[in-house]
């Protein structure tokens, strides 16, 4: 298996479903704003996200993939199917239980979420009503996540790559069609999320039953790989909680500033996933699998090699992505964003949190790439206790950013990009401790060169972006196509001076264990 190529399907499939969300954010900001309904309904849906993070993406996916990995290359298929139907039949029930709590505990939820909604009663009560349909999102889109992590074992990696594009093709339907029949139109959204799991989950099961993987409905509480796994999702939970405990933390300062706040931070955080998603969530998913055969083989040396070729690939991607996002924060959010009730204002404030958010992008994916040289080693403990630190500084770092330097939610998004470069500097620092990663040789001279791409990308987006303030008054396909220019010529002159300094994509080529 090539695993530039996967990186390549699984980013191209990525990106389709980046352009999707930001026509879903573009018809969103449109058409309902930046305000209470709005705040109302990203609450709604943060939250049933964390736990779509906790118990699928998070903690299952790095307790299951490993152990799931050991079991289909060291034992029978008839061993290996069962391990999927017990698992996925203990993790349902959980998942419905987890799911009606949600529904009838949702004003507690909100309550703890957004405590200042509190403040205003038609926000509190229509974000109550949003979570009690987006609730049933968790169950559907962590058995999901269960298909996922059975298929990228297979290296079916295009086929989960692919579903994010259904949440959003159901979010713009919603939008256009749905939300004149809603009573408030907001509330199309979260029956557009209700609507999303199921199909995603749809979506999924034809392949599952095409590699003889269809889950089925046994529960056998004695599966001693059932209890391995539940026995690495106790810390892993722990550890993702950690994570997810900071963003909430995050949304309940936010939901004490200024209105708008809460929708600022979601749109500068759809931007900054752009990246994150097309290359951190990608190579971390097909990362872990061959990671994990590398462990089961004993081979250390193709463990470290694997790990130093994810690691090239996303400082040669991520540092100009980051730059980017720095330089030309209004020229994207005012395309993009600024129609209709999204203003001028909306822009600027956005641009503050996209900054902040910038200057952590590259710690941000470095973690979705170090994180896994733990997991594959069924090591999650690790991770765990540089969570907890990472916490701690995050909030001491929105307490000093937000009350003593009054940068308000752009406080917010900085104390999470500078905690999350923390997060992946100790990380990494463990993986050389332990002699699990060996730096190949070249690493001065790649980043001499990376240095003299980069400073040529700033100059070319230098000259041309113009004021920020030129943006803010064009529209339409004029703004478009500066826009168009502006990134088309930076990416063709960050890539033109590496090839011109002796980068070739044949270089990064990587077969992976099959």
């Amino acid at each position: 298996m090539n695993l530039l190529k996967a990186l390549a399907t699984i980013s191209s499939l990525t990106l389709v479903s980046r352009i999707l969300a930001f026509v879903r954010d573009v018809l969103i900001a449109r058409i309902f704003g930046a305000g209470m309904a709005t705040d109302a309904f990203f609450v709604a849906f943060k939250l049933p996200n964390l736990l779509r993070r906790l118990f699928a993406e998070g903690a299952f996916s790095q307790a299951f993939v490993p152990i799931f990995g050991e079991y289909k290359n060291r034992k029978s298929q008839d061993e290996t199917r069962l391990l999927v139907d017990h698992v996925t039949t203990l993790l349902a029930i959980i998942l419905f239980v987890v799911t009606v709590i949600g529904i009838i505990a949702a004003p507690v939820l909100v309550y703890i979420s957004a405590p200042g909604f509190a403040q205003e009663p038609d926000k509190f009560a229509l974000t109550v009503q949003m979570l009690r349909v987006t609730s049933p999102y968790i169950f559907f889109i962590s058995l999901v996540a269960v298909a996922a992590g059975i298929l990228n074992t297979y290296n079916k990696f295009w086929v989960p790559a692919a579903a994010p594009i259904l949440l959003n093709i159901c979010f713009i339907g919603a939008a256009l069609w749905l939300a004149p029949y809603c009573n408030p139109p907001v509330m199309a959204l979260a029956w557009a999320v209700f609507i999303a799991g199921i199909v995603q989950l749809a979506f999924q099961l034809p392949f599952l039953k095409k590699i003889g993987m269809l889950p089925r409905w046994r529960l056998n509480l004695k599966d001693p790989g059932v209890w391995r796994i539940v026995r690495q999702m106790g810390p892993a939970v722990f550890g993702v909680s950690i994570a997810q405990i900071s963003l909430i933390i995050n949304t309940i300062f936010a939901s004490f500033l200024a209105v708008g706040s809460v929708s600022w931070l979601y749109y500068a955080d759809r931007l900054m996933e752009f990246p994150s998603g097309m290359l951190g969530v990608a190579l971390g998913t097909i990362l872990l699998p061959s990671l994990s055969k590398h462990y089961a083989d004993n081979s250390p040396e193709e463990y470290s090699r694997l790990l130093d070729w994810g690691l090239r690939l996303t400082f040669m991607l991520t540092l100009p992505a980051a730059l980017a996002l720095g330089m030309i924060a209004v020229p994207l959010l005012s395309t993009f964003f600024q129609h209709g009730e999204f203003a001028a204002h909306d822009v600027l404030m956005t641009r503050q949190a996209l900054v902040g958010y910038s200057v952590g992008l590259v710690g941000i994916i470095l973690v979705k790439i170090l994180a896994p040289g733990f997991y594959a080693r069924q090591d999650i403990r690790t991770p765990v206790k540089i969570a907890i630190v990472t916490l701690f500084a995050t909030q001491g770092m929105n307490a000093l950013f937000v009350f003593v330097l009054h940068l308000q939610h752009a406080g917010l998004a900085l104390s999470i990009g500078l905690a999350a470069c923390l997060n992946s500097a100790v990380l990494f620092y463990q993986l050389r401790k332990r002699d699990i990663y060996r730096p190949e040789p070249g690493w001065a001279m790649f980043f001499a060169k990376l240095c003299c791409a980069l400073l040529a990308l700033g100059l070319a987006m230098w000259f041309g972006m113009g004021t920020e303030q030129h943006w803010l008054d064009i529209s339409g396909w004029t703004r478009i196509l500066h826009l168009a220019a502006l990134v088309v010529g930076g990416v063709g002159v960050y890539f033109a001076v590496l090839w011109l300094l002796g980068f070739r994509v044949r270089d990064f080529a990587k077969r992976g264990a099959n």
